[in-house]
């Protein structure tokens, strides 16, 4: 890289160990977030992804709209992404019927079809060049998708895979684990290993969600979901205030 080399700013925060610890928080909001309105208001899974839907799509626009990186809009977003992908993976997982195997099939699909579509078109799938509305797009409908993908993995695990949700967190923990040390120990692509990150951060924070609120006799804590997701809310807020959130760069 030369020295009078130009950078760009991107729309989307410098992936630190901040952005990964308030993406397993806001994950894990998610899940907790939507069983709130599927469950505890009892909306229904129909209802509550059409809700998260609205949502979302509001979210999405002020983000492409915005001329420049704004932290608490864009971790909005992926709140936002992380609810409808509860909600969107509840509804085809059980009130479609096909199942946890069948959701998580389709939805790797998709997430392999968005990044497919963005990579031929741009060349890459990094996220240090979401500056421009097409870009975006592709990489918010990676975003989506890959969200959903995440919680039907993790309910496919916890529950038809008998491990519960310690286990499942447990076991996602450690899928973690090897990516960290496939980026420190070996020279495989820096991108190809974020999005794995990213999409195995998601049924982490999912488990996690549901041990927190699902009733004492299916393995959970029982706790409120309400309350959890108040307070875990609380927890993004103050890390968004004392962890540093500056905009990604890329090479012009």
């Amino acid at each position: 890289m030369t020295p009078d080399q130009k950078f760009a700013l991107s729309k989307v925060p410098e992936v630190t160990l901040g952005f990964w610890i308030i993406k397993i928080l806001a994950t894990t909001l998610g899940e907790t977030g939507g069983d709130t309105v599927t469950m505890t208001l009892k909306w229904g899974y129909l209802a509550g992804t059409a809700l998260f839907a609205v949502l979302l799509v509001g979210f999405v626009v002020a983000q492409i709209v915005a001329k420049r990186f704004h932290p608490f809009l864009y971790w909005a977003t992926i709140v936002a992404s992380t609810t409808f992908g509860t909600t969107m993976a509840d509804f085809a997982d059980r009130s479609l019927g096909i199942g946890y195997a069948g959701g998580s099939s389709l939805l790797l699909l998709c997430v392999g079809g968005v990044l497919g579509l963005w990579y031929w078109s741009e060349g890459t799938v990094s996220v240090n060049t979401v500056s421009t509305p097409k870009v975006e797009a592709f990489y918010w409908g990676a975003i989506t998708f890959s969200q959903t993908l995440g919680t039907a993995l993790g309910d496919w695990l916890a529950d038809t895979g008998g491990l519960g949700y310690e286990g499942g967190a447990l076991v996602f923990a450690a899928g973690l684990a090897v990516v960290i040390a496939l980026y420190y120990r070996t020279s495989i692509s820096r991108v190809t290993l974020f999005w794995a990150a990213f999409i195995l951060t998601r049924p982490l924070g999912a488990t996690v969600g549901d041990f927190l609120d699902k009733p004492l006799a299916d393995g959970g804590l029982n706790l409120s979901r309400p309350l959890a997701s108040a307070v875990i809310a609380a927890f993004i807020l103050a890390c968004l205030i004392v962890i540093p959130q500056r905009a990604g760069r890329h090479a012009t």
